[in-house]
């Protein structure tokens, strides 16, 4: 746009000849006027042209000090709340601080694993003495390898767009990018829909990309819940958690759902109370070509395990308890 014909197009006054100056496109100048502006040799004034590196180190350390200034006086950011693509079903729990000048901390490392990091994550209101601890399972992205299995799992998850899903069975950078979202959007769907319908599963606070934020199962220090592994119980603790397993297993059956990769070890034991974690892989058992052997692979697993610690054969017997939860599901 020449600079004769901004002024129909702006309100109010524009004799202000400067912010003209921004508005006018040295490109769009006749090309004789272009070279008058450059024959002395000295850059035109407001010539868009490369930043010198001294220019550029300057650039960075204005940017630095606005993040720096914009940032909480204490904690490592502003509570991301505000920003969340999902967050957990209603009501929101009581322990939960959603105000959005609280501040998030992040407190170490959890748990690692091959396809995403645990960490503990506090998120507090500064001068109201609330806080509550959090989980924040961050899945890797395109530099890492995902789910040396996740080929099955992904039946009956496919994608509309051709060339996505050509990427992920590649595995290629953006492919890899890609089922890191799928895992964490599915994650998220499963413990929203099983924390709906009164699953034992830890409640999911928020998903931003990649990024999931759960309840944190543990004390108030800080300190995870056990894993079913790490436990020796006693005849009766270990009925009781039979009981509990079952009954959580019974409860995805009915919602056509079985784990996909349940083992003692993404079992967490809290007050006595058993809960399920680690869902990305929770398998369609309808949907999926693979779902029965699935489900038969949680059972064998979890009652090889009970068994192991002295539950009866007879209790702890993979056919009936599978059968069992093909009744459940319909599909007996």
């Amino acid at each position: 746009m020449r600079k004769r014909e901004i002024g129909p197009y702006l309100p109010g006054d524009v004799r202000d000849t400067e912010s003209l100056y921004e508005l006018f496109d040295d490109d769009d100048a006749p090309a004789a006027t272009r070279m008058r502006r450059n024959r002395d040799g000295e850059p035109a004034p407001r010539t868009r042209g490369r930043l010198t590196e001294e220019a550029r180190a300057r650039l960075v350390q204005a940017r630095e000090a606005v993040a720096i200034d914009d940032g909480p006086p204490t904690g490592d950011r502003w509570s991301s709340w505000g920003d969340a693509d999902e967050v957990g079903p209603p009501p929101h729990p009581s322990w939960l601080v959603t105000e959005l000048a609280a501040v998030d901390t992040d407190l170490g490392v959890l748990k690692t694993g091959k396809e995403a990091d645990v960490f503990l994550v506090e998120r507090a209101l500064p001068g109201s003495g609330r806080a509550c601890l959090m989980a924040a399972k961050r899945y890797r992205g395109g530099d890492h390898r995902l789910f040396h299995r996740d080929a099955s799992y992904l039946e009956g998850r496919r994608v509309r767009a051709s060339r996505e899903m050509r990427a992920m069975q590649r595995r290629s950078d953006f492919g890899r990018n890609l089922i890191a979202q799928q895992w964490a959007v599915a994650e998220f769907a499963a413990l929203r829909q099983l924390w709906a319908i009164g699953a034992p599963v830890p409640y999911p606070v928020q998903r931003i990309g990649t990024e999931l934020l759960m309840e944190f199962i543990g004390d108030e220090e800080g300190n995870a819940a056990p894993r079913l592994v790490q436990l020796r119980p006693d005849r009766d603790q270990l009925a009781d958690l039979w009981h509990q397993l079952i009954e959580a297993m019974v409860t995805l059956a009915r919602r056509g759902h079985t784990h996909g990769d349940l083992s003692p070890y993404n079992l967490l034991v809290h007050d006595g109370e058993l809960l399920l974690i680690d869902l990305p892989q929770v398998v369609d058992i309808v949907s999926n070509p693979r779902g029965h052997e699935f489900l038969q692979r949680d059972v064998r697993t979890v009652c090889t395990w009970f068994a192991a610690r002295g539950l009866p054969i007879d209790v702890a017997d993979p056919e009936p308890v599978a059968a069992l939860l093909l009744r459940e599901a319909g599909l007996a």
